[in-house]
């Protein structure tokens, strides 16, 4: 009996690229003998409502293609429900797609992982009943996050870099009480990430050697630096070789909670809200075609 796959699209994703692969994808799933019934958004809201309206349905999978916003929606819905996801990156950053080892920019590679059926598990962070597929950040990178978010012009990874610079200008330590399993870490710090995976913002190793699922949070912490120094550790986080610089501290519990003044935390990529917050695991939450 065929296969039944329901191909969620998000067209808007990576200015237009999530409309462009659409047909490939479907007809590669199709010349394998899957029935597709596509989806197409309109607007955030419809991510969930679809998914939701998936579950129900009773489709054997589901491919959602899209980048880390639309994935985060889908895994509100999709966590827990036993539904194998699949994940066609067609974003700018595609961190969760590299984080489970989905093919990137060959849309056809990432379908032939829904076609050849393989699943797994994987552990999802939950932080103020939001299901978190990437990372959580607190500190010089969220607050990037949100001058580039704010930003119109450039597109792209540029407008993050301009953010950067920007935000170096005016930018101290933030004093941070970071407890992990129970025990209290009293530190100043330029930026606290907690993470199921290791990438974030298009594939800094934030979280370098982080396990999707191990039942682990991966924590970092950056003491203290000159912004020089902070300048020549955010090229070395894209390769992951920051592990072992003495300003990097790096831990591991089953439980978070990042504790700082005025400071808002992100999650993949998304404002989350005001710390303090509490970062949990749900372990295995989450079956991907891989």
């Amino acid at each position: 009996m065929s296969r039944r796959i329901a191909l969620v699209v998000n067209p808007s994703s990576g200015r237009g690229r999530g409309a462009r692969i659409a047909p490939v994808v479907r007809e590669r799933l199709a010349a394998a003998g899957l029935t597709v019934d596509v989806h197409t958004t309109t607007c955030a809201d419809d991510v969930g409502r679809i998914a939701a309206e998936v579950v129900a349905s009773g489709a054997d999978a589901v491919a959602l293609i899209g980048g880390d916003g639309t994935i985060h929606l889908g895994a509100q819905v999709l966590a827990n429900s036993g539904m194998p996801f699949g994940v066609i990156p067609a974003g700018t950053g595609n961190d969760f797609a590299r984080g489970i080892g989905v093919p990137l920019g060959d849309p056809g590679a990432a379908a032939d992982l829904v076609i050849g059926g393989r699943t797994r598990a994987i552990d999802l962070a939950v932080a103020k009943d939001v299901f978190i597929t990437t990372v959580v950040a607190g500190g010089f990178d969220s607050l990037v996050n949100k001058r580039a978010n704010a930003m119109s012009w450039p597109k792209g990874s540029s407008r993050y870099t301009l953010a950067t610079f920007a935000e170096l200008r005016t930018f101290t330590p933030i004093e941070y009480v970071v407890t992990v399993d129970g025990e209290p870490i009293e530190t100043a710090a330029m930026l606290v990430a907690v993470g199921t995976g290791p990438t974030y913002g298009g594939g800094l190793q934030i979280c370098a050697g982080a396990e999707i699922d191990d039942g682990l949070l991966d924590v970092t912490i950056i003491k203290p630096v000159s912004r020089l120094t902070l300048l020549q550790l955010f090229p070395k986080l894209s390769k992951g070789t920051h592990v072992g610089h003495p300003a990097v501290h790096a831990l591991r519990g089953r439980s978070v909670r990042i504790e700082a003044p005025e400071i808002t935390a992100y999650a993949d990529g998304e404002p989350l809200g005001p710390l303090p917050v509490e970062i949990g695991i749900a372990p295995g939450a989450l079956t991907v075609f891989h």
